[in-house]
């Protein structure tokens, strides 16, 4: 038995229906009652609360909200509860590879535990990030950042404000996803070491990069324990173009193996180095960092570290959404391994002549 209709009067003045895309007005609780035989109030508990009517009723009500598509704006339901059941996302560039498992990752979390991702990048700008953190803030419930290239005391204001998670760099008191680069690292150093290599140069990313600094000193300390030189490059940016524009650098070295800060960077080399006549592997070893989607593409293949980004995108949604629900550690760290994957781009160094 339904519950019985009574006089409404909010139902008798319902507000002014807002029209789709395609014309068509949105339906709402005073539709959806209509064609269940309830009132509105009644729909209203069985949307944002289940189990607060019948179960015959709270069925009525999903069959009606299903017959005239209703859809849940998330914006209205915060009104009474505080939540959005949204998460923003800010990645360092958005047309950069190394971001895409990032953000499937925090998807389908987010997905999985009725959420809606909220994407935004900062194109590797620190001020153009805190604008975009601030401008989202005001409408999600929690904000993950992908390699921000803010200060530490800005992500731990936003902290103070909602819960905040940081992919790729660790900050004090704020809950962190971070790839522990130095079982990767060693696993590169050691097998250029073993192929003949005697001196290795590091491309470095940009300035700010907090993981940058992180992988410059785990080349260090390998080739420390390897007794191989190491020398350190600057980019001008950490894409294709920026690793094209770096090999007249790496040629005046004199290394004969590269690890670069990330797989654009190795690839965009490799092409400027081909183009110049030189042989990969045999005249020189590139290895770059993350293992990101077409690194096996190039010829030859890239030899790589990978980093689980997946694995780094929902781990972080995780850590969100846990805090959220009141259920996680508010400075908790997450790390995740990284490995050697072995391609055509590096090999033993032939004699020159």
């Amino acid at each position: 038995m339904t519950e019985p209709r009574t006089p409404d009067v909010a139902a008798t003045r319902a507000p002014a229906k807002k029209h789709a895309r395609d014309g068509k007005p949105n339906a709402t609780i005073y539709d959806i009652a209509k064609v269940a035989g309830v009132n509105p109030s009644t729909v209203s508990r069985a949307l944002s609360k289940p189990g607060r009517v019948s179960a015959k009723t709270q069925k009525l009500i999903e069959d009606a909200a299903a017959e005239l598509n209703y859809q849940v704006n998330p914006f209205a339901r915060a009104l009474p509860t505080g939540r959005t059941n949204t998460f923003g996302l800010i990645v360092a560039d958005i047309t950069n590879p190394t971001f895409f498992d990032i953000i499937r990752g925090a998807e389908t979390t987010a997905t999985v535990r009725d959420y809606t991702l909220v994407l935004a990048e900062s194109a590797e700008s620190a001020v153009t990030e805190l604008t975009a953190a601030r401008r989202m803030m005001a409408t999600v419930d929690g904000l993950i950042l992908a390699s921000p290239r803010m200060d530490d005391d800005d992500i731990r204001t936003l902290a103070r404000d909602k819960p905040v998670v940081v992919i790729n760099r660790e900050v004090d008191g704020v809950p962190c996803v971070v790839p522990d680069v130095n079982k990767g690292i060693s696993e590169a150093v050691r097998s250029l070491a073993a192929n003949g290599h005697t001196k290795v140069a590091f491309v470095a990313g940009p300035a700010q990069s907090w993981m940058s600094a992180r992988r410059w000193e785990g080349v260090q300390a390998a080739c420390e324990w390897s007794r191989l030189e190491a020398v350190r490059l600057e980019s001008t940016k950490p894409t294709v173009d920026g690793g094209r524009q770096v090999a007249r650098d790496v040629r005046a070295s004199g290394a004969t193996a590269v690890l670069t800060y990330n797989d654009l960077l190795a690839i965009g080399l490799m092409q400027e180095l081909q183009a110049a006549g030189m042989v990969v592997p045999d005249q020189i070893s590139i290895v770059g960092f993350d293992d990101i989607f077409g690194a096996d593409f190039t010829t030859p293949p890239l030899t790589t570290v990978r980093s689980p980004l997946g694995e780094c995108g929902s781990g972080a949604a995780t850590l969100l959404l846990d805090l959220l629900h009141g259920t996680g550690e508010p400075a908790a760290t997450l790390r995740v391994e990284t490995e050697l994957v072995l391609r055509g781009s590096s090999g033993r160094l032939l004699p020159e002549g």
